[in-house]
This record gives structure tokens, sequence and C-alpha cells, in this order.
């Protein structure tokens, strides 16, 4: 495979270019869709309080498009480039919403808000620099015998496992009270997902460059697995965000979720084989500095210069509502993607 004169494979670069654009698509369709929804509102009932005329204003259905864009995007990415690089680069959709939040919807962002943003832009330059290389593989069937080895067959099970118990012993006791139990569905699913998306992708791209990888059943396979895993999500993350604050579930999610899929992506594909303990740290490193940069985003997107007040961990889901305020805030993109319009 070749290299570029930064140690990047051409690959990687592409994945890496796509995943970056699909930050600043999805980033925007945020501030897109906010203000088709502003001016919808003004002219009929607002979403917030049940209505649906944001669906005959046309600048709410270019944030849409924008947002179809990004996510067609982010799935390309996953078939040139490990999710280890593309998942934690998710965040920096988060700092070009609070850009643009800032600049176009007047939403002012804290100085501590700005430093979050610079911790994420710090943390993606240090994965991106020490990413692993993308595997070479020349055919579907591979990426099935990565699925099917013992290892990954392991840890499948013991997410299935623990989703099924969590369904069926833990939701009915807990589900309405502990954040935890619908996110922890979500995350455990979306770890599969993405694989299955990664395989699905790169089964796409082999198609396109002339290896048709659709008379395979494994292809087949791999999609009817994204389809049941991307159905659990948008069911349980739609749980969650009704029944706890968004700015509650966004980080908690956003960190369950990278977590695993870069666990599974290290046990499946195998990304940090070949590497030594310092680089292995080092993107430990880099995602801990996104963490950090996006709780903090978070944390003091509500506030205002030269206030301590800091953001309730157990706000009421429809408070904001109640009071007749906006609620549509600058969601996560898996968030976004996931959750009803």
């Amino acid at each position: 495979m070749a290299e570029t004169e930064i140690g990047m494979s051409t690959d990687n670069i592409k994945g890496l270019l796509l995943a970056l654009s699909s930050s600043l698509f999805i980033g925007a369709s945020f501030i897109v869709k906010k203000k088709g929804l502003k001016k919808a509102g003004a002219s009929g009932l607002r979403a917030g309080a049940g209505g649906y005329t944001y669906l005959f204003e046309p600048l709410w259905w270019i944030g849409m498009i924008t947002m179809i864009a990004g996510e067609i995007a982010n799935f390309a990415a996953y078939a040139f480039a490990p999710a280890i690089l593309v998942t934690p680069l998710g965040a920096l959709s988060i700092i070009i919403s609070a850009a643009l939040a800032h600049a176009i919807l007047q939403e002012k962002l804290h100085t501590f808000g700005i430093l979050g943003c610079a911790l994420c832009v710090v943390g993606s330059t240090t994965i991106v620099l020490h990413a692993p290389q993308e595997r070479e593989i020349e055919s579907v069937k591979e990426v099935w015998h990565l699925a099917t080895e013992p290892a990954f067959l392991l840890y499948a099970a013991i997410v299935i496992t623990a989703a099924v118990v969590i369904i069926i012993r833990v939701i009915p006791h807990y589900g309405q009270t502990h954040v935890m139990v619908y996110i922890s569905i979500c995350s455990l699913m979306g770890s599969l997902s993405v694989m299955s998306v990664k395989a699905l992708g790169i089964a796409l791209k082999l198609t396109f460059s002339g290896m048709n990888q659709l008379l395979y059943p494994q292809t087949w396979a791999f999609t009817l697995i994204v389809l049941a895993c991307v159905i659990t999500q948008i069911n349980y993350l739609n749980k969650a965000l009704d029944t706890f604050n968004a700015a509650v579930v966004s980080p908690i999610y956003y960190v369950m979720f990278t977590s695993l899929t870069i666990l599974a992506s290290v046990i499946m594909f195998k990304d940090w084989d070949g590497k030594n303990a310092s680089q292995i740290v080092t993107e430990i490193c880099g995602f801990v500095t996104i963490l950090s940069g996006t709780f903090l985003l978070h944390e003091t997107k509500d506030m205002v210069e030269g206030s301590s007040q800091s953001l309730s961990l157990r706000l009421p889901k429809h408070e904001e509502e109640d009071e007749g305020l906006d609620p549509e805030g600058i969601p996560l993109r898996q968030l976004d993607t996931l959750g009803p319009k």
C-alpha cells in the first residue's frame, strides 16, 4: 500500500478526508436545520410542542440533505480507514456546530467551550498522526473470516448476551431511573453495527473497483446485521432521549459508543498489531483528550461569561419545553442521526 511523505497510506488519507468532510456536513446540518425549525416555528406550531410545520420549510430540508451527505461520507470513510481513526473524529462535528452556532445563531460560546474545542482538535490530530494503516483486503470473505475468529466471536457473544440481559432483566426495574441502561444497549449494539458497516463499505468499494462482492452471501449477511443493530440502536436511543435530557445522554453515549467501537475494531481488525506500547498509549491519550474536550464543551454550552453555573446532570427531559424555551441544542452526530427528528 502506497504511503505519503507524512507516513499515512493513501487509503488512510482518503478515509481521513471523508471523515473530515462528514463532520463538516453534519456539523453544518445542525445549524441549517435549527434555522429552519426557528423559521417554521415563527409561522406555526414549533417542533418542541409537537408541530410538524418544519416539514414544509425548505431550509430544514436543506439541512436534512446536508446531514445525509455527511452520513454517506462517514459510511465511505469506514471503507478506506480503520474505525479507530474514523470514529473519534465524529467529535469534530461538535466543534463545527458550536462555531457556526456562535457565528450564525448568536449562541455564545463560553471560554471553557473554546478550550473544549481546542482539546478536541489536539486529540484528533494526535489520533490522525498515530493511526494504524488500513488492512489490505481483497474480498468480503476475508472480512467474514476476521469476524468469525474466536476472539471476535467471544466479543460478539458477550455483547449480545449483555444486551439481552439488560433488555429482559434490567430495563423493567431501572430503565426509567438510570441513564446508563438504555445507553449501554445503544453502545453495545453500535459497536457491532460499525464493524458491519465497515465490512459492507469494503464490499461496495471492491465492487465499484470491478470485483463484484454482491455475489457472496457474506455481503448480505453483513447487511442484515447492520439493519438489526441499527434498528435496535434507534429504538433504545429514542427511549433514552425521551426519558433523559439530551445534555446528559449526549456525552455518555459518545464515550461508550466510541470506546466500544475502538475495542471491537482492535479485536476484529487487529488495529494495534505491530504497534509498540508508546504508539498505543499515544493513541489512547489522543482519545482521552477528545473525550475531555467533548465533556467540557457540553458541560459549558449553557454557561455565559462571568458565570460559574454548571450544567446539572439530572435535568428533567421536558423542563425547557415546559418553560417555553427553545429545546433545540447542538447534539452529537450519533444522536442527531439515530434520534427522532
